[in-house]
């Protein structure tokens, strides 16, 4: 090769390795994954993504979730899909990291990411409830005594009002016999369904929790109220006296108050978690 040639060559490869350079490809390469997310949330208006991805931060925010658990909503424009991320600690979630699955919890832009191993959770309540448009796992922490004791979960005080119902509890081997405890195919996503049958929350023995909601506000709120209202309960009753919990009339009274005030809650998390970013 002639030295002016080599010059040439040894140019052509700094400007490749240069910073310029490089990221330049890599904004080329967040471009085309961004296009593909874009393909994947066709339909879904921003606004929705972006209130997932704010759900994802709020949970953990507020202890519900940490490095585990998740959260999905169903599809706008197609009650038989849902949205969910990848499998990533919900903190860390983004609108590029928002999946779109099938009630089989197949995903149908996968693009190599990884997927939540109980993802038949939500695919399955969403197939058995067609009132549900939003869907919470989460392993949260008080609420796991109230599934591995003879203890059950009841409305403590007026902004859980929505437990006091009932909180039915989900044992794994009444369906599978011995496992791992995770839902992680449909039979299973659908007898944990059948449990939790028309109510708010589930609970999961060794667990933690399934929370579902007309809304993501609505079952983020719960979620995070379920929490609360177990660490309430779980000291009321240290405290060894009887616990006067909610009554029939008095819960519903107050459940309608919460339909109508929930959402500043949510306003408030939201900017929190916001700010946090």
């Amino acid at each position: 090769m002639r030295p002016v040639d080599s010059i040439a060559a040894l140019g052509r490869a700094r400007t490749a390795a240069s910073p310029a350079s490089r990221l330049l490809r890599g904004l080329a390469c967040a471009a085309a994954l961004g296009a593909g997310a874009a393909r994947a949330a066709e339909g879904v208006p921003a606004a929705l993504v972006d209130d997932l991805v704010a759900a994802n931060h709020i949970l953990a925010d507020q202890g519900v979730v940490d490095g585990f658990g998740h959260v999905s909503v169903r599809h706008p424009g197609d009650p038989n899909r849902f949205l969910m991320s990848r499998s990533l600690a919900p903190a860390l979630v983004k609108p590029d990291d928002i999946m779109e699955f099938d009630l089989d919890g197949n995903a149908l832009d996968a693009r190599g990411r990884a997927v939540f191993l109980e993802r038949f959770i939500h695919g399955e309540i969403y197939r058995a409830r067609g009132d549900v448009q939003a869907v919470v796992h989460s392993h949260s922490p008080a609420v796991i005594p109230f599934g591995i004791t003879g203890a059950p979960l009841r409305a403590a005080y007026h902004i859980a009002a929505f437990l006091a119902g009932g909180v039915p509890v989900f044992d794994i081997r009444q369906a599978a016999g011995a496992t791992d405890m995770l839902v992680r195919d449909p039979a299973l996503g659908r007898a944990l369904a059948a449990t939790l049958g028309a109510g708010p929350v589930a609970l999961m023995r060794g667990h933690g929790d399934v929370v579902v909601g007309s809304t993501i506000p609505m079952a983020v709120f719960r979620a995070v109220y379920t929490e609360v209202n177990a660490r309430v309960q779980g000291q009321a009753m240290a405290l060894g006296g009887p616990v006067t919990y909610l009554d029939a009339a008095e819960s519903e009274k107050a459940d309608k108050a919460l339909d109508q005030i929930h959402l500043r809650a949510w306003d408030l998390w939201k900017r929190k978690a916001a700010e946090a970013r």
